[in-house]
């Protein structure tokens, strides 16, 4: 176990501008070196990177607190998937640093959750770290995404969430219509799936993932930042799927009333985004892309 140390407030713990600095934590895990950034601006807040590449924020103090664009937008559609505070069951497949399951908690007390994160030892790093709320309904499977979602029963979760990563790209295996067939195995007649997915031009990976999709899902909705949907930049976007209508008017506002806003592409738009690509295969299936050296300086 390695750590690297800066000073540390009285508690240990978080410390705003102008206190003594907290300590990080910087330690090996399966996945590369995890370090635990505290947030100068907010008490017992802190950022998880991996290899240096940001990977959660979480707020322990205000857990509904979402720092990253991408998460925002997870989080629209968590607040969307059923009517406002109603217990939902969620299957996390990538826990990072747990924001979202704890966001859940947060906002839909008494729902039921799975986290399946392959990689142990950031588990446990983030338990004993980061601990989550002993009351929240939160259980934590250190498996594969695949190998876990195997394990959850047939229309359980109203709502599916693929945030995974191995450094900085989604593995291969998590890519196809063998793999989103299995999702929506889990998914209930009516809920939903979203997947943070990262590309940059020409976007080969984002089109054939909304491809992949479309063969699952009959609804699909797409939000993303402007300059990544023209190709002008590596970014994430997130893709929704159900087979059911999606709330598209309401996630539009939301996703353009955000600090940094996104745009919404749905319909004949988001196929003609596409642009004539095909499903992707287990047998043809390729990691995500590799962001470009500048997106983490």
């Amino acid at each position: 176990m390695a750590r690297a140390k800066k000073k540390r407030s009285d508690d240990g713990r978080g410390g705003r501008r102008g206190q003594t600095a907290v300590e990080a934590v910087v330690e090996p895990v399966d996945g590369g070196l995890a370090e635990l950034i505290p947030d100068r601006d907010r008490a017992r807040a802190w950022t998880l990177f991996i290899d240096g590449a940001p990977q959660s924020h979480v707020d322990l103090d205000d857990p509904a607190f979402l720092s990253f664009e991408y998460q925002r937008r997870l989080g629209h559609v968590i607040d969307l998937v059923a009517p406002p505070g109603r217990p939902v069951q969620v299957v996390h497949l990538g826990g990072g640093a747990f924001t979202l399951a704890r966001y859940v908690a947060a906002t839909r007390p008494r729902s039921t959750q799975q986290i399946v994160e392959r990689d142990a030892a950031l588990v446990q790093l983030v338990r004993r770290e980061l601990p989550l709320d002993p009351n929240a309904r939160i259980r934590v499977r250190s498996l594969d995404a695949r190998e876990g979602l195997a394990k959850v029963a047939d229309d359980w979760a109203d709502l599916v969430i693929a945030d995974v990563f191995s450094g900085a790209r989604t593995p291969a295996h998590l890519t196809s219509t063998e793999f989103l067939t299995e999702v929506r195995r889990v998914v209930k007649t009516g809920g939903a799936y979203a997947a943070n997915l990262a590309d940059g031009p020409p976007l080969t990976h984002l089109r054939g993932q909304i491809a992949t999709a479309a063969a699952v899902f009959s609804e699909l909705a797409l939000v993303a930042d402007p300059t990544v949907l023209r190709g002008k930049r590596f970014g994430n976007a997130v893709l929704v799927g159900s087979d059911h209508p999606l709330p598209i008017v309401e996630l539009t506002r939301r996703a353009a009333s955000d600090p940094h806003p996104a745009r919404v592409e749905h319909g004949k738009e988001l196929t003609d985004f596409t642009g004539g690509a095909v499903p992707v295969l287990d047998a043809a299936a390729v990691a995500s892309p590799a962001p470009p050296p500048s997106v983490f300086r």
